[in-house]
Parts: structure tokens; sequence; C-alpha cells
């Protein structure tokens, strides 16, 4: 019983984990597919027209630019679908967390588990996506190697907000239609994913500035071929991601054992 409770969320882990396993075909399908198909259509497709009438963006090839922005936009995805829904299911769906709940594993402890496991999957996801984009050159910069934490931070900043929302969810249905049209969507096309921020109007700009799709693509940009940004901006980004983290799982941690108590 002490080890269950001291070691908890490890045990939830290995349960996602193995539940995990039951998909792993599709979740390697996604983490390849998804990149290769998205910088062959777009980045080399639509990224030649771009470079034969204005040079490129940013003063380099409009893949080198995209690139970035897809990494960190997988590893949100990603994160995403392994916290929003492992939460319903254990809470609405099939009710696993209450059983859990039922021994001395507490709110914490399955939450932290759950998160866990979307990180696997986060770093998992990530290093598919760096793969890809060596094998398409697009890693200019020597040390473009540091793609790899500033999607990974990307991810487990986005999870740990949506580890929150999903633990207070009682109308899934509601909750897909908003964060498709609300959040996701939103964020996709105005954090700078496909041109720089700075060219779309300044009332919209603030999605971008509260976005950490948009804080992670510019990181991984100055990262991975040198975009000119200055030195307190990368500490911002850093610490926006960083910070994300640390208040999405204190308040999920907080909806699980508040909704675990009842």
């Amino acid at each position: 019983m002490r080890k269950v409770a001291a070691g908890g969320s490890r045990f939830v882990l290995e349960a996602r984990l193995a539940s995990m396993r039951k998909f792993i075909r599709i979740i390697v399908l996604y983490s390849v597919m998804n990149p290769l198909l998205y910088l062959l259509a777009i980045g080399v497709g639509v990224g030649t027209l771009i470079n034969q009438n204005s040079g490129g963006i940013d003063g380099v090839e409009y893949l080198v630019f995209l690139a970035p922005a897809l990494l960190a936009n997988a590893a949100i995805q990603g994160s995403m679908d392994e916290t929003i829904f492992p939460t319903l299911g254990g809470f609405l769906w099939e009710k696993t967390f209450f059983g859990m709940n039922a021994t001395p594993l507490g709110g914490r402890a399955i939450a932290l588990g759950v998160y866990w496991a979307a990180m696997v999957r986060n770093i998992f996801t990530v290093v598919c996506y760096y793969l890809v984009m060596m094998a398409f050159g697009v890693l200019k910069a020597p040390n473009a190697w540091l793609a790899l934490p500033a999607g990974i931070l990307a991810g487990a900043a986005f999870g740990a907000v949506m580890l929150a929302f999903a633990a207070n969810v009682k109308n899934e249905d509601h909750f897909f239609t908003f964060v498709g049209r609300f959040v996701i969507q939103p964020m996709f096309f105005l954090s700078g994913t496909f041109f720089p921020l700075e060219s779309i109007p300044i009332f919209l700009r603030w999605i971008g500035w509260i976005s950490p799709l948009w804080h992670a693509t510019d990181l991984g940009r100055y990262l991975t071929y040198g975009r000119d940004i200055p030195m307190a901006l990368v500490l911002i980004h850093v610490i926006f991601l960083v910070a994300m983290i640390v208040i999405g799982l204190k308040l999920a941690f907080k909806a699980f054992d508040r909704r675990l108590a009842k």
C-alpha cells in the first residue's frame, strides 16, 4: 500500500503506456506521415512558389521557415490527444479514475501519471519530426538540435493546460467544439505558423502572444536558422512555456483532487 501511495504516478504511467501500445501503429504512422505530408505539400509545394516570387521568408527558404512551426504544432497536437482523451475516459466514459482513487492513488498521482504518458508521446513525436526535418535538409544552424527541447517544451506546456481543462469537463461535446473552434484553429493560423506574426494586423497579434505555438515556433526558428530576435525575447519564450507547465499542472492537480473527492 505504501509503495502504491509513494510511486503512484509511475503505476498510472505504466497503465497508460500499456494502453498506448494498442495504438502504436497509428501513433507511429501519424508521427511520421503527418510531418512528411505537411512538408511536402506546404513546405515544398507552396514553398517553391514563395521562393520563386519573393526569395523566401525571413531571409531563408520557406521550408526552413515553416519546419520549426510544424514541429511545435505536432508536439502540441500529440500532447493534447494524450491528455484530453485519457482524462475524459477516466472521468466520464470509463470512469477508471474513480477505481484508481479507491486504492491509495490520489488525484495528484493519477494526473501526473497521465501527464507523463503524454510526455512520452510528445518526445516520440518531436524526435520523429526532427528526423524528417533532417531528411529534408532544413536544419541549417549548427545548434539546430536545440529545436528538440523547444518542441518538447511546447507540447509539455500545452499538455499541462489541457490536462487541467479536461479535468473540469462535464459535457465533452461542448468542450470539443470550444477547443476546435476557439483554441486550435486560431492558434494554428494566427501564431506565425505560415507567415511572420508581424505581418498580421496588430489587433490580432495578441492571439499569437498568448499562444504556446508562437513562443515555441519563434524559439525554434531562432535555434534552427538563427532568426534575429533579442535575447530578452528568447528568455520570455522560455519563461512563458515553463509558466504554462507549472500553472497548468497545479490547476490539474486541484481539479483531479476536487473531482475525485465527490
